[in-house]
Parts: C-alpha cells; structure tokens; sequence
C-alpha cells in the first residue's frame, strides 16, 4: 500500500533517504517524554530492517544536558544543526529558564528552512515563545494547560492527546508522544509497520490525537468497568462544581446504589470517596506547582468555603495548603 502524502515538505517516504530528524533535548526533561520520541524511531528502523529515520541529538548550548532520571545527554549545539526535516524540542523542568532569545531565534530560523518542529511535553511552552504556534491549535501536558492558555492567548489551547498543525506539532506528555509517533510512522510508511511498532512496546495505540487528556488514566478501566470510567470523566470535567452522586447516577442512567457498587467493586471505594481525594489531588498539585492563592485553589477544586478546604486539605495531607506551599520542592516526578 503506497504511504499517505508526508507532512514533512521535502521528504518522499517513499524514496531511500531516511527522515532526518533532530532531537532538541532541554535540561531536566523527563526521561520517559525522551524515550517515547526517539524509541519508536528506533523500533521503526528494526521492524522494517532499513534505517527510515535518522536522528541526532541536539542540545541549546555547546555543553550537554541532564534527564530527569540523572543521565547526562550530549549533542551538537542546535545552532550548527542543518538538513533537518524534522526538529522534536522535549522540555519537562525549568523551562522559563530555558527559553532564551537564542533559542527562539534557532526554532524560528529551522522553521523558515522548512523544517516541522514537534513540542513534547513542555517543548509547546517553548514552541509558543517563540511564536511559531500564534494562530494554531495546540496542547501541553495536561497539568500545564491552564496556565498555558493564560500565557499564551494567540495560541488556540486544546486539551488533546496530540496535536498536529502547520509545521508544528504538540503533544502532552509520554504516552501522547508514543501516539503521535506511532501516527507519523503510520503516516509515512503504513499503518501495518506502526501496528508492528506498537506491539513491540505491547502498546495498545487507543488514542486518537484529539482523545482529551484525563488526570486519571482510565483506557483498562474502560474496558472492565466502563460505568466507573464514564463517571470519573464526569467528575474531572467539574472539578470545580463536582456533581452528587445522584446526578453522576442519573446522568449514566443507574441508580445510586448500582453505581457505588460499581466503584466498591472496581476501585475498593465510593464515588464520594474518590471524587474528594481526585479534588483534593489536584488542589496538592495547584499549591506545589503553581503561585495561585490558596482561596482561588479552593474555588477551583471544589470546595464552597476556605474553612472546608483547610479541612480537608490538612485532613489528607497532614498540613495545611500554605505550610505545603512553604515547604515545595520544585522536584521533577
């Protein structure tokens, strides 16, 4: 079966040059958002026995950089780099820092050479610093998306999986890559070698790009107890009002106490149970990673007064939300 049309201008998959391809690599990226660019390459080349992408690792500066697993990567300055069709900037920890005006100059230099520039993770961040994604739908991790369509107003924000413009590309975090990935092999050379990649990863590829990210991961749920999926996508969609578990019920047709059957048999706990420790999850997250006040972060997970949230704040986590927020450490996990 002859490939699709490549989204990448000047190459014919069709032909005997492989995709030369360019992994920009920021210091503390998350090793798994690495490894989940760069091995279904890998495993492309093995499966189709020929080398149908080539890539090199790049770094922003002359020095190499640190994973967030403490491995050290080295590569060739991304200032030198050249010949490229397609550039992937993986970003996890720090990236502010990181986005510096040469930088930006270089993604925004590779891109009038033609070159498609995929953010993964947190390389959207940077991709939209440096404008090249005003005007286009893109998405980052999930935890980000907020702050990022505040950041960002000329980006088009969207909570998919991956997401895939002109001459950009964006994904959330490890998994959303593997996806984006195992699309593009599929792209250019067959939805048969992608199948094949998947299962060497035994990677069950169920996500289209625009699947909506969700904080829990609920594909195998989906499948055993597809009730207790449909009710947790409920819940993170109202984080901030969260239903009853009477309207969870009624809106998935059960009654009541089918539906904390449902969740005592699959999760070993009550709607109520999981949908406070899911709002209280997110409020933890808010106060680490974020400088929101704490009252807005009441608001937006739930809680109808700050004397409720300090409550079941201090109740689930042992201190209060401002002494958490004393006591952060920005640690990559």
């Amino acid at each position: 079966m002859k490939p699709a049309q490549s989204p990448f201008p000047a190459y014919d998959p069709s032909g005997d040059r492989p995709l030369e391809v360019g992994v920009l690599v920021l210091d503390q990226t998350n090793m798994l958002s690495l490894a989940s660019a760069v091995d279904p390459m890998r495993a492309a080349n093995r499966r189709a026995r020929r080398e149908l992408f080539h890539w090199r690792f790049l770094t922003p500066g002359t020095g190499p950089v640190g994973v967030t697993a403490g491995l050290a990567i080295a590569g060739a300055p991304v200032a030198a780099a050249a010949g490229l069709d397609f550039l992937i900037l993986v970003a996890g920890f720090g990236i502010e820092e990181q986005t510096t005006a040469p930088l930006l100059r270089q993604l925004r230099r590779l891109s009038r050479q033609g070159c498609v520039i995929a953010g993964v993770d947190g390389g959207g961040w940077v991709l939209a610093a440096s404008g090249l994604l005003d005007g286009q739908a893109a998405t980052t991790h999930w935890e980000d998306l907020d702050r990022f369509a505040a950041k960002f107003p000329k980006v088009q924000t969207v909570r998919d999986r991956y997401r895939i413009g002109q001459g950009v590309m964006t994904t959330g975090g490890a998994s959303p890559c593997i996806d984006m990935m195992l699309h593009l092999i599929g792209r250019l050379h067959g939805q048969t070698l992608a199948t094949r990649v998947a299962s060497a990863f035994i990677y069950d590829p169920v996500h289209e790009g625009a699947a909506p990210q969700r904080l829990v991961p609920t594909a195998s749920l989906m499948r055993r107890a597809p009730a207790v999926a449909r009710a947790i996508a409920l819940m993170e969609a109202r984080l901030d009002a969260p239903p009853s578990v009477a309207e969870l019920a009624a809106a998935l047709g059960l009654s009541r106490r089918s539906l904390e059957l449902r969740f005592q048999t699959a999760l070993g706990q009550s709607p109520h149970a999981f949908g406070r420790a899911l709002r209280l999850s997110e409020a933890r997250r808010l106060v680490l990673d974020t400088d929101q006040p704490v009252q807005e972060i009441a608001l937006a997970t739930g809680f109808g007064s700050p004397a409720a949230f300090s409550r079941a704040f201090r109740d689930e986590f042992g201190t209060s939300a401002r002494q958490h927020r004393m006591g952060r450490r920005r640690s990559p996990d």
